[in-house]
This record gives C-alpha cells, structure tokens and sequence, in this order.
C-alpha cells in the first residue's frame, strides 16, 4: 500500500479501494501480551452481524456496511457501546470472511479517513512507538484523566473528548516518540482495532502495521483541512416596518 504524506499531492484513498503496494515504512511492534477479553467469545459472528449462516457473500457484506453504519459515533450519539460494537462487528466478519483485518478496514472503512465526520478531538496512542514508563515525559503523568499506563507497559487513551484540555495538549505536544495523534471517533475505533491486530503479531510487520502508519499520516491530513459547517445565518427583511 502506497504511504501518505501530507501534501497537495498526497494519494487519495477510495472508500472500496483494495489497492496493495509496498511500502518502506515498517514498524517494531514492542513483544507482549494483551490482557483483552475476545469480544466474540459469548456471540456468535452470524447473530452480531444479523445474517443467517446459509447466507450468501453478497448478503454479508450487506449486513456488515449495513451495522457499521447502524454504530458510527455520528449516528448512535446517544449510546455508549460504538467502539465495543463496530470492534465487534469487524471481528465477526473478518472471522465469516477469508479476508485478513486490514483488508476489510482497507476495503470497508476508510470513509472516516477520507471524510472526518467531526473535528478531531479524541486522542489515539500508537502503542507500537510508546516507551510506556521509560518515556522521559510521560502522558499518563502529565494528564492521568485521560491516560493510563497499564500491565502491558504502554500508554493508553483512557478517557475521550479532552482535546481541548491544556494538560492533553501539554501531553501530545511533549512526548518525544510523537505516538499521540488527534482522530475524530470513527477514525479512533478503527486505528484501535487495527493496533490490537499489530500487537497481536509482533514478529510480523505484515499489511496491518503499514496500514496503520498509512491511516495515521492520512487522518492527520485529512483533519487539518476540516472546517467546522458554518452556522445558519438568521434571514434578515429588508422590509420598513412602521413601529408607530
């Protein structure tokens, strides 16, 4: 896959775009555990997804654009279980698929990249970079609200929205590995489940992690040009009105 730069004339991701050429750029992925509970583990891939298992591929990937948008942070607002959801959603058909993680986060979920759906205020630690406790100016000491350093040693974005906050911006501005990035939602869940596919692999600098310096640079790009939608201007009558 062709990697990003923020310039005018960076590469343009499409939406289903399945383009795959070499990069590179490569990562070290740190070697350790993750202590995370397999989401799947008490739903089968067919009930989360909604489908009957004698579907056909085309129903499946139905269904699946069809949940992710059911669960984009833009439209569930009122509920609090997005991230869980679409981590769900994507692990159910990366396991009713032949196709590996990346390749669906590459074909199905870059419109977030492409077209931020917010200002981007949520903040995304790139754990493969982090030297965690060894940091000589530690996130998870400079703002521990947001971040927490946890038993794998890393640092991680606990708490979301804070990007306006004096100490977070203190906290990405100062970290020497530069592994703190400001994403909109949508692009954090995605990054996220990408990172534990990384982490999960750590002799393997394989499609996922260049895919995920890829997003990173380009969800950089992407929301430096947001702006915020105007507000609508009240009508104003050019009308005399006569008041006596």
């Amino acid at each position: 896959m062709e990697c990003f730069r923020a310039s005018p004339s960076i590469p343009k991701l499409s939406f289903f775009s399945n383009s795959r050429n070499s990069t590179p750029h490569r990562f070290i992925p740190s070697c350790r555990e993750r202590n995370r509970d397999d989401p799947l583990s008490s739903s089968s891939p067919y009930s989360i997804l909604g489908v009957e298992p004698n579907c056909s591929s085309l129903e499946l990937k139905a269904a699946f654009r069809a949940k992710v948008k059911q669960y984009h942070p833009d439209v569930n607002r009122g509920g609090s279980s997005s991230d869980v959801m679409i981590r769900r959603i994507i692990q159910a058909y990366e396991m009713l698929t032949n196709s590996s993680r990346a390749e669906i986060i590459e074909g199905e979920c870059l419109d977030p990249f492409d077209h931020p759906e917010c200002e981007a205020l949520d903040v995304f630690v790139n754990e493969v970079l982090c030297f965690g406790k060894r940091c000589s100016y530690p996130c998870f000491k400079t703002a521990s609200h947001v971040f927490s350093c946890d038993s794998t040693g890393t640092a991680r974005a606990l708490s979301q929205g804070h990007g306006e906050d004096y100490r977070v911006q203190s906290a990405v501005n100062q970290c020497p590995r530069s592994c703190i990035h400001y994403v909109t939602p949508s692009q954090r869940i995605i990054l996220e489940e990408l990172l534990d596919s990384v982490l999960d692999k750590p002799y393997d600098c394989s499609a996922e992690a260049e895919l995920l310096y890829a997003l990173i640079v380009k969800a950089q790009f992407e929301n430096n040009r947001y702006r915020k939608p105007k507000k609508k201007q009240p009508e104003s009558s050019s009308r005399h009105v006569d008041w006596l």
